[in-house]
């Protein structure tokens, strides 16, 4: 029989990459930059933190000291930010500087961030000499997935709202914060001005390069942490090349899908998370075909959403209009 109980939070766990990804990518596509890098930048947010927390838990190993919850939370978080920013920066030189185009960029930059990770990763592995392709930091994913000290006195309650690590809720708080940002705040005005109309707002003394970086990185940086809550939350502290499979795609479809509001991402994003292992908790024998059906549920999904938006064609419902569109000054 199917169980909700055990469902829901094995949902809400997959959920949290493709929200922070898609709240990143979002704060992104607002400045005007479509940045098809995001997959990648989550990979390499993801093995920048590992590559922290391995290093960390070897000078704990080395001095025969027990981890400090502190830093085994703060280093990878740092490692993680900086990777993902520095992708950031890399994406914004080659778009807003050069004038490259945006889709090719993208593609290019989750080429990169996929072979980066797996360089490093296979590297590490190497260094552990495991007999198996994978590393195992259970003392810092341990820190990453400590639940609140009531989540087990609660029952189902417990389980289905307090059971996860402070990345779930950082991810919830980080979603709703970009989707006030966006609508109540001056600086959000001007950020959807520079993705809308980038002539119009720098006309009007807005400093349209400005905005690009500052969203692209800070987007970079939520969409880093996605990469890093999967394997230390998620795994369990498990790395291993390519397992973190396509989330980052599936966190750019999630944009569309709720039409560039972050908020909406929260409850579009569990939907997805269910959706993508729905296979394991539904009973479908040794009938492998049924199985493999499920498991397209999440890109039928997508599609299905694809077509209505475009049937229904509103214009809140559309993409910034200068998305994807280098800015040249001189035209304006």
């Amino acid at each position: 029989m199917f169980n909700f109980v055990a469902f829901i939070p094995s949902a809400v766990k997959q959920s949290i990459p493709l929200l922070l990804g898609s709240t990143g990518e979002t704060l992104t596509e607002k400045s005007g930059n479509l940045n098809l890098g995001i997959p990648g930048i989550m990979y390499v947010g993801a093995i920048s933190g590992v590559i922290g927390s391995f290093f960390y838990e070897n000078h704990l190993t080395a001095v025969n000291a027990s981890i400090n919850p502190f830093l085994g939370i703060a280093i990878p978080i740092l490692c993680s930010l900086l990777g993902s920013l520095l992708m950031g920066l890399l994406y914004c030189f080659l778009t807003v500087n050069l004038r490259a185009n945006q889709n090719v960029t993208g593609l290019a930059m989750t080429t990169f961030g996929v072979g980066f990770g797996n360089f490093f990763g296979g590297s590490l592995i190497k260094l552990t000499g495991s007999d198996v392709p994978s590393i195992s930091l259970r003392a810092t994913s341990g820190c990453f997935q400590k639940t609140l000290p009531f989540a087990d006195k609660t029952g189902v309650i417990g389980k289905l709202l307090f059971s996860y690590g402070f990345l779930a809720y950082t991810a919830i708080i980080i979603a709703i914060l970009a989707a006030l940002f966006l609508r109540k705040t001056r600086l959000g005005l001007q950020l959807r001005a520079v993705g809308e109309n980038p002539g119009t707002a720098d006309a009007a003394g807005i400093n349209v390069s400005k905005y690009k970086y500052i969203a692209t990185c800070v987007g970079s940086m939520i969409a880093g942490l996605g990469g890093l809550y999967y394997v230390m939350d998620y795994a369990s502290g498990v790395w291993s090349n390519n397992a973190f499979g396509d989330r980052g795609w599936l966190a750019i479809a999630l944009v569309i899908f709720t039409v560039w509001r972050p908020d909406l991402s929260i409850f579009a994003s569990i939907l997805f998370g269910g959706l993508y292992i729905l296979y394991l908790y539904i009973p479908t024998g040794t009938n492998m075909a049924i199985k493999e059906i499920y498991k397209t549920f999440p890109y039928l999904v997508t599609i299905a959403v694809l077509i209505i938006m475009s049937m229904l064609n509103k214009k809140e419902n559309q993409p910034p209009a200068a998305l994807g569109l280098p800015y040249f000054r001189e035209d304006r």
